[in-house]
């Protein structure tokens, strides 16, 4: 790398990414695993670099490795030289500038099908992320010429991304069924075509777009301009012209005094991106208030660095946590680079918000561990401490219940205070990889949600062997909502309770009077018992308030029965009738 205002130097072992102004540096060690390209680096230096990771990432589902990929503000590749590469498992990319704007790769970043002895799919491509800057598409040959290439599952935003030319979020161009599931695009702006293709859903939040073609079962847009109307169940559109509540992840940007993290203002009754029509509202911090904390440092560290009112930012690895890691100040910002993933050790919750106001907490992965820990991210709170204008945010925040290893956790995501907003959650037991079987990775419910107000967009959650959701708070709202039922239960004995067969994706407590969802998804897939039965998807008391729009359920693969979609509402899906089933509104 060459010096410019920036000058990048290895010290040590770490990249210590060294900004100069008025003659001060500073240096923080991000660790060896974050990459800084400088735009005065020849296109085939950045070329080599990205394509060694990809080789190693690609096909890495469940490694340690963790990368995040930095461009500094300037310009990459050309028209003659495109600068193209693929984005595999735990890699970030993401400019750094304060507006997407301000980095442009001229050529693609990609996502292609993993093609394997079943064909070639998109359905394992998770964790993994781009965001903040422009891609100028241009390169490739044939069938993928011209177009960018994002062909996720759940787990892989695309945020604050500019996209000058075509995108598709399904990879058309392998031979099979080409089947994606479960992606989220927020403030972003896709001026081209957009080809949705095979994803069975996808979520769009707060961003523009040029157009939209195709969609499976449940495809979701809130305050996007350009979206297509509303016409669920045909086409599968659900579409609200404002997100209720929002707030944008914080974001690493170079400031005129060296690297810092914006953290933008949160949002009511949203449309279009926070950046296109000017700079995004928001606060600004230097990285020197943050505690930069790598795998090797202790909870005790980072809780006293906490606690001396650091800020905290976590580089890529994976990091062992035997208590719980607590943040208790308002307005602290706790952020993951690399898909850094924090894995539960002797029962502990690796990570608890007390009674505070305006926490952040976003990019992290958080595995459970052999020893079953209560939950793995718990949010607590206190009646009256209220504060809509401030919210607690939650915001690509991923958990596994085995996968990589064994893994036990009686909940994923407990909500106790009001005023919080999830945005792109997924909660996943495993249903492959390592400690995964019925009674190996255990876990009874992935979301728990006792705070009022509380506030969904993109929530993911699977596999878990009780009702799946548990929301108790008053006021919630979700939207877009996507759900599979456990694989896994031997028998219906095993999977059942008073008088209920299953549990409910989604169930609503008994005592609310005010709850409303949008654009929301259950499926099931029984392949040890395809004669299995869920009673019903949703299970929500029938009350005015509680209000319900756009909802199905699938029977996938020709395994496993849901009676109905919501209560005794909506007809069934079984191994003869995949579906889907819709209600358009309930009740």
């Amino acid at each position: 790398m060459r010096a410019m205002r920036w000058m990048a130097v290895l010290v040590g072992v770490g990249l210590a990414v060294m900004l100069s102004a008025g003659g001060v540096a500073r240096a923080a060690d991000l660790g060896p695993n974050v990459k800084v390209f400088d735009p005065s680096m020849p296109t085939s230096e950045i070329q080599a670099q990205v394509d060694a990771i990809a080789a190693q990432q690609v096909s890495n589902q469940f490694g340690t490795q963790r990368y995040a990929l930095l461009f500094k503000p300037g310009s990459y590749g050309t028209a003659d030289h495109p600068l193209i590469f693929q984005v595999g498992y735990y890699t970030e990319v993401a400019g750094l500038g304060a507006s997407p704007r301000d980095v442009t790769i001229h050529g693609s970043v990609n996502v292609f099908n993993q093609c394997d002895d079943s064909g070639c799919l998109a359905l394992n491509n998770f964790w993994r992320s781009l965001s903040n800057l422009t891609i100028d598409v241009t390169g490739n040959s044939g069938c993928r010429a011209n177009t960018e290439f994002w062909a996720v599952s759940q787990a892989s935003p695309m945020r604050r991304v500019n996209v000058n030319g075509n995108t598709t979020f399904m990879d058309y161009c392998t031979a099979g069924p080409q089947y994606a599931s479960g992606g989220y695009l927020g403030d972003s702006a896709l001026n081209g075509s957009v080809v949705n293709g095979s994803q069975q859903q996808f979520y769009v939040r707060d961003s523009s777009l040029g157009g939209w073609s195709n969609g499976v079962w449940n495809q979701v847009f809130s305050g996007t301009i350009g979206a297509p109307p509303q016409s669920f169940p045909s086409p599968p559109y659900t579409t609200l012209a404002t997100t209720p509540a929002s707030r944008e992840r914080p974001f690493l940007y170079q400031g005129d005094d060296g690297l810092r993290v914006f953290v933008p203002t949160a949002r009511t009754d949203s449309a279009g991106t926070t950046w296109q029509a000017g700079p995004t509202a928001g606060r600004s911090l230097a990285l020197s208030d943050f505690f930069v904390a790598h795998p090797s440092d202790s909870v005790q560290e980072i809780n006293a660095q906490l606690a001396r009112g650091r800020d905290l930012l976590f580089t890529p690895g994976v990091y062992d946590v035997s208590r719980s890691i607590r943040v208790k100040r308002p307005d602290t910002v706790v952020l993951g680079l690399g898909v850094a993933t924090l894995t539960a050790r002797d029962g502990a919750v690796p990570i608890v918000v007390s009674d505070a106001r305006g926490v952040d907490v976003a990019g992290l992965m958080i595995d459970a561990g052999p020893v079953e820990s209560p939950a793995l991210l718990q949010v607590d709170g206190k009646p009256g401490n209220r504060s809509a204008s401030q919210p607690t945010a939650i915001q690509d925040v991923f958990f596994r219940i085995g996968g990589p290893h064994p893994g036990r956790a009686r909940t994923s995501l407990v909500v106790d205070a009001d005023d919080v907003i999830l945005d792109d959650i997924w909660a996943w037991r495993a249903d492959h990889g390592a400690g995964v079987g019925w009674t190996s990775n255990t876990a009874d419910t992935g979301v728990v949600v006792n705070g009022d107000d509380v506030t969904a967009t993109g929530l993911f959650v699977e596999h878990y062997q009780r009702n799946e959701v548990i929301w108790n708070g008053e006021r919630g709202r979700t939207v877009f909502f996507q759900n599979e039922m456990p694989y896994d239960a031997p028998d219906q004995a095993a999977w059942q309770h008073d008088g209920i067969l299953g549990y409910a994706a989604y169930k609503v407590g008994d005592g609310v009077r005010n709850h409303e969802g949008w654009g929301m998804g259950s499926y099931i897939f029984t392949n040890v018992d395809p004669t299995l039965h869920a009673s019903h998807a949703f299970e929500v008391p029938v009350r005015p308030g509680v209000r319900f729009h756009d909802l199905l359920t699938v029977s996938l693969n020709h395994a496993g029965t849901i009676d109905h979609v919501i209560n005794d509402t909506g007809a069934p899906v079984t191994p003869d009738i995949q579906g889907p089933s819709n209600v358009v509104s309930y009740p």
